[in-house]
């Protein structure tokens, strides 16, 4: 996505980062993450109620645990062991300083295999502050092979591109900062990217600045459909976006202050690609958006339209949510280019409550009628796929 070239003068390491991201969201509960989880220190069952190595809970559960109690020390080697289709990962309380990509690719046709596939990624303590997957690439970070940079999707922390993928309360980290790179205009650093269909996030947390949740699909012709459901997801730019049928269900979305810019608007919440041909791009419902920025400082969304695909037609649906005084109430949508104006997009409202929904130039704020809000759900995005239940 594209970047505001400046650099962000805040007095956080990386490290830091990490630990304040976490603490800022003390209004909804969280806490900062120790480099060692308290809940890992002298606790005889790191995996909780899901078993262990010696009693697994099923021939296909693997365990992982920085400590060396699981089969595993890394999340990424338990995803490269999962050889075939259904495995559970059960990952201890810890900091997983690492890149994880699950889905390969069949060197001979190109194709995706079945490796895992239907894979399930369980944050054991039951509490996603403990278990954190992080990294620190952007956009133009520099590869340690010198064949260039990783450009945004290269950045991401955690690359899904398998289909039937679950994870619950786990927390995906991207805490590259640009204080720390000011010579780096590539700022872009993704937490996650999720490209595979029937891809669901339960009591997730994702955490970054610019580009943090890439929800996306593999291909253009391809509609990947994900959930995320009590999820919280924080950043300043594009921080939701992608082309993906995405639905997000009690979620609360934050977006964070920004030091190295003197006027609004300092970010967008979303920025959907969706294809022409999709008819279902992002969907939030029953969520909220809080801010640290000054009101007024944030817009809702700004329209993606890729030069991969010209022919973009992005969606999004914001129901039923109380958006908080940081989103500018008067103009909440805003042009990515002025070539594709957001006017032009699938962009709509309905029954949204707080300072950020108030309807003062409604030219500026499209509402779905009732008769199109029946249309608007979790059920009709999603279609034949109901994603499971709480475990």
């Amino acid at each position: 996505m594209p970047s505001h070239h400046h650099p962000l003068q805040l007095p956080l390491s990386r490290r830091g980062f990490l630990k304040a991201s976490v603490g800022a969201g003390a209004a909804i509960g969280l806490t900062a993450v120790p480099a060692v989880p308290a809940l890992a220190v002298g606790r005889p069952r790191p995996f909780g109620r899901y078993g262990s190595p010696a009693v697994r809970l099923t021939p296909l559960t693997l365990y992982v645990d920085p400590r060396g109690r699981g089969d595993f020390t890394t999340v990424q080697a338990a995803v490269t062991a999962a050889t075939g289709a259904g495995y559970t990962l059960v990952i201890a309380p810890g900091v997983y300083r690492e890149t994880v990509t699950a889905g390969v690719t069949d060197p001979a046709t190109g194709q995706l295999t079945t490796a895992a596939s239907e894979m399930t990624w369980i944050g054991a303590s039951e509490n996603p502050r403990d278990v954190v997957i992080v990294y620190d690439n952007a956009n133009g970070t520099r590869k340690p092979d010198g064949s260039g940079t990783y450009g945004t999707s290269g950045s991401a922390t955690t690359t899904i591109r398998t289909d039937g993928f679950t994870a619950r309360r786990i927390t995906f980290a991207n805490d590259w900062l640009r204080a720390d790179h000011p010579d780096i205009t590539g700022t872009q650093a993704v937490a996650i990217k999720v490209q595979g269909d029937r891809s669901a996030f339960f009591d997730c947390h994702f955490l970054g600045h610019q580009d943090t949740l890439y929800a996306d699909s593999l291909a253009l012709g391809v509609f990947a459909r994900q959930y995320y459901a009590r999820c919280y997801v924080e950043g300043d730019v594009d921080f939701v976006f992608g082309r993906a049928t995405a639905v997000y269900d009690h979620c609360h979305f934050r977006t964070l202050n920004r030091t190295d810019l003197a006027t609004a608007p300092y970010g967008f919440v979303f920025a959907p690609s969706t294809a022409v041909a999709n008819p279902r791009g992002y969907l939030v419902t029953r969520s909220r958006v809080s801010s640290q920025a000054p009101d007024g400082y944030y817009k809702l969304a700004r329209p993606w339209v890729p030069g991969s695909d010209t022919t973009a037609h992005p969606m999004l649906t914001v129901r039923d949510t109380a958006l908080g005084a940081g989103i500018d109430a008067v103009a909440p949508y805003t042009n990515m280019s002025d070539a594709y104006p957001w006017q032009g997009q699938r962009f709509a409202e309905y029954r949204n409550t707080g300072p950020g929904a108030v309807i003062s130039v409604p030219e500026n704020r499209p509402q779905l009628t009732a008769v199109q809000a029946e249309s608007a759900t979790r059920e009709a995005y999603l279609g034949d796929w109901a994603p499971g239940r709480r475990r």
